[in-house]
């Protein structure tokens, strides 16, 4: 299986380097690192981009349901491949972007989102796209994870600013090709209102 994704990865790399932005899929240590956070309790589960489904099969591992898992992904050896790995996920052959006028559920229920996009190659104007559709899927208390090969969030802060959004570093991995860190984007907790009262 192992040679087989590489391979696949490869040559969806040379189609479509800046869709794909890496010639192998990830490693398990990058999508233990990911999918940490999630269990049982999570709930539905979007996946962006979910390639071989390297981050499927760790969050199912760690108790995501299979039938609570959205695949999206865009190109379509991998979307015939996930449906044949995860008969019981839904899987949706579409550009991420078009989240944000076609949701996938009734309302805000994902727990969490996953995305394996490659960010820092995805123009400012689609990563906003790709965000609304995003959280508006999610619950108000739910989280959207990320990875970057780069030294800092691929998302700029003034985007985040502009959809209260905020960004927490959960971990790095050496253990990937090439290495990569891990990011956790929430919506901003409103500020505490301070009782003078009792001051």
């Amino acid at each position: 299986m192992a040679a087989h994704d590489a391979l696949s990865f490869l040559r969806a790399w040379a189609t479509a380097p800046l869709k794909v932005a890496s010639i192998t899929p990830s490693s398990a240590s990058l999508a233990t690192l990911m999918t940490q956070e999630l269990g049982p309790d999570t709930g539905p589960v979007l996946e962006l981009g979910a390639g071989t489904g390297p981050f499927t099969r760790a969050m199912l591992a760690r108790g995501v349901k299979e039938s609570d898992v959205t695949l999206i992904e865009f190109n379509a050896d991998f979307a015939h491949l996930l449906r044949h790995r995860f008969p019981r996920a839904r899987v949706l052959e579409m550009d991420a972007a078009e989240l944000r006028y076609r949701p996938v559920y009734e309302g805000p229920v994902a727990g969490a989102a996953i995305s394996g996009l490659p960010f820092l190659a995805i123009p400012p104007r689609q990563t906003l796209a790709i965000l609304e559709g995003v959280f508006a899927n999610v619950r108000p208390d739910g989280a959207m994870y990320m990875f970057t090969y780069g030294f800092r969030c691929p998302i700029e802060q003034p985007l985040l600013d502009r959809l209260d959004l905020e960004v927490t570093r959960v971990g790095h991995t050496f253990r990937n090709l090439p290495p990569a860190a891990v990011y956790r984007i929430t919506r901003m907790k409103p500020a505490k209102s301070y009782d003078w009262r009792f001051a």
